[in-house]
């Protein structure tokens, strides 16, 4: 078979001859089962997200899956991250980072399963549930409906992706067995017509395998979240035996099956670093294999929210998600089996023949300090290559064209020499604000802090608005982000404002150490460190003595830390490493204590109890 076609769309061409005498693999429901080729298939799955895991260690992931007894492997597919701007897509992302197709084909090539779950919307913690920034900048879109201005895109998108997975199903030879529509949509919405536009566009794009709903184990969620002819499936982490008869009462016939088994749960900046009982677990894991049901453990390994991905939870307070996305899962998040790999794997050996493994002692990561040296000023190098951009009126971050990371403002002020108070409608999410240079404080949406006193009424006064991460759950999915207007000094409305586009990531990848002159102690600022390694290696970089940022090696985005905690390190993945010489970029926000870049041997979390 070759690949053929134009837009970015695959279209498969067979050599039929040669494919006469092929056995057609069928993958079907059952009565009370999955039949493969006619036969029972129980499915026991893991969740493991190719864009949270470095390309280099995908094969390494999946092979210890296959290990503690898994024979599938599941990923979600984010929107967003395949197509960055509207009608541009990318099969692979930077560095190959989001190459679905080479990640399933590892997934075959260690003998496993796959089950793809391509939204349009995924929540899974990750920035705006996977749906795209740009998609929401009309406020009057109605996200996950009928709303055409959203179906338009939702389906385009859907048939670019679903026709790069169609042939890799499994009755075309590949590894593929279900595809998901939509996700926990019972949770958000009960529009039919919307899931059935989903239904028709999967299999237009040439889905043949059987199409799967989840909901949370709620009567009303299961109804509202499928269709006839979609197979239902739950969502849970306890109580697994009534679950999974509630889930029986409202589909009589078919495979039960827990799509999403929480084993551990994730992390919001500022509180604690979340674990679960591995006894417990291993005991729901068995209540579930032990009726009969088909599982996919969320997470098997969950990975890192590299970059500005991580995602936010908002339900009367803003959380942030951390950069770890470790989740308490049986492999952690650098890939070493933990108490739960092990616990699961003995529970799974009682019901399917599990493959031979030994346990190794923990890996340990070099240690060791590089010294930081201070470059330019963040806002002097996005000045540098960007305009600052007239508006009449406040704009939101969306509105000037930004869809994450941070966005600079300014304005004169031209008010009297006294006190006076500035304020905004709402701040999303963090906004450090600075009069003629002077850092004076910060905004923050967690605390719900939306105005500010100013020494003074005159000056320049300017503000850079950080995005932490878009609502990934719940009726807050699409919302706008940074200063939303009017803003206002003393109840009198401010106009007349200029932005500055602050593309972080195009600035680190740049960024030399000589400080530009303009620079303050205590402006947003880039600092760089070099160290030598003897070849490729995980590596545990700690920001104990650093305020909040963002960090990057060798060019590679590592994501956010920050001083609130629960976590401390940042993960280096071994791929992003070299022999030799390294590079290390960090932009701090705010106070940097220690000018040093430490290495630990190991993660530090934080606490696990507040």
């Amino acid at each position: 078979m070759v690949w053929a076609g134009s837009s970015g769309r695959p279209t498969l061409l067979f050599a039929f001859d040669a494919f006469e005498e092929a056995i057609v693999t069928r993958f079907e429901i059952g009565d009370d089962e999955f039949l493969l080729d006619g036969k029972p298939f129980r499915i026991i799955s893991g969740a493991l997200h190719y864009f949270r895991v470095h390309p280099a260690q995908w094969r390494d992931r999946i092979r210890s899956a296959r290990l503690m007894g898994l024979n599938t492997i599941e990923t979600y597919v984010p929107w967003n991250v395949h197509e960055p701007r509207p009608g541009e897509f990318t099969e692979t992302g930077p560095d190959g980072r989001f190459d679905l197709i080479a990640f399933l084909r590892i997934v075959e090539d260690e003998g496993m399963r796959a089950i793809v779950r391509p939204g349009p919307y995924i929540c899974a913690e990750w920035d705006g549930g996977g749906l795209p920034g740009w998609l929401l900048r009309d406020r009057t879109i109605r996200p996950r409906s009928s709303d055409p201005r959203f179906l338009e895109p939702a389906t385009r998108y859907l048939s670019w992706v679903l026709g790069l997975v169609a042939p890799l199903q499994v009755d075309r030879g590949g590894p593929v067995i279900l595809v998901q529509v939509e996700n926990e949509y019972g949770a958000y919405g009960d529009d039919p017509h919307y899931l059935q536009v989903l239904t028709d566009t999967t299999r237009g794009a040439g889905i043949t395998v059987p199409l799967t709903t989840v909901d949370q184990p709620s009567s009303t969620m299961i109804r509202d979240g499928s269709l006839p002819g979609l197979h239902k499936t739950a969502s849970f982490g306890s109580q697994s035996r009534e679950r999974l008869a509630l889930l029986r009462r409202e589909q009589p016939t078919g495979p039960l099956m827990c799509s999403e088994f929480w084993c551990g749960w994730f992390d919001d900046w500022g509180a604690h670093h979340h674990t679960t009982s591995t006894a417990a677990a291993a005991a729901e894991l068995d209540e579930i294999l032990s009726a009969g049901a088909s599982v996919n453990i969320y997470m098997f390994h969950g990975g890192t929210n590299f970059g500005f991905t991580n995602g936010a939870n908002d339900k009367g307070t803003y959380h942030p998600i951390v950069t770890s996305y470790d989740y308490d899962a049986p492999l952690d998040e650098a890939g070493r089996p933990t108490e739960k790999f092990w616990a699961f794997r003995d529970v799974i050996a009682k019901y399917a023949d599990v493959p031979d493994a030994a346990s190794d002692e923990p890996r340990r990561s070099p240690a060791f300090d590089a010294a930081l040296r201070p470059g330019p000023g963040l806002l002097e190098s996005a000045g540098a290559v960007s305009a600052w951009v007239e508006h009449a009126e406040l704009p939101s971050m969306d509105d000037a064209g930004r869809n994450g990371g941070f966005l600079a403002y300014r304005t004169q002020l031209t008010g009297p020499d006294r006190p006076g108070v500035l304020s905004f409608d709402d701040v999303r999410d963090r906004a450090v604000v600075f009069l003629d240079g002077v850092r004076l404080g910060v905004l923050s949406r967690e605390l719900h802090e939306r105005a500010l006193t100013l020494p003074r009424s005159h000056g320049e006064l300017l503000v850079l608005v950080e995005d932490q991460g878009r609502v990934d759950y719940g009726p807050r999915i699409g919302e706008h982000k940074g200063l939303i207007g009017p803003a206002r000094l003393d109840g009198e409305p401010l106009l007349r404002w200029q932005t500055l586009d602050v593309d972080a990531d195009r600035l680190a990848a740049q960024v030399d150490a000589s400080p530009a002159a303009t620079s303050t102690s205590a402006s947003p600022r880039f600092h760089l460190a070099e160290f030598t390694l003897d070849s490729p290696a995980d590596l545990f970089l700690d920001s104990a003595g650093w305020g909040k940022g963002n960090a990057w090696l060798n060019g590679f985005p590592l994501g956010r830390y920050w001083q609130a905690g629960p976590q401390r390190t940042l993960y280096v993945p071994a791929g992003a490493t070299q022999a030799g010489s390294n590079r290390l970029v960090v932009l701090e926000v705010d106070t940097l204590v220690s000018a040093s870049a430490r290495f630990l041997p190991a993660p530090e979390l934080g606490q696990t109890e507040f």
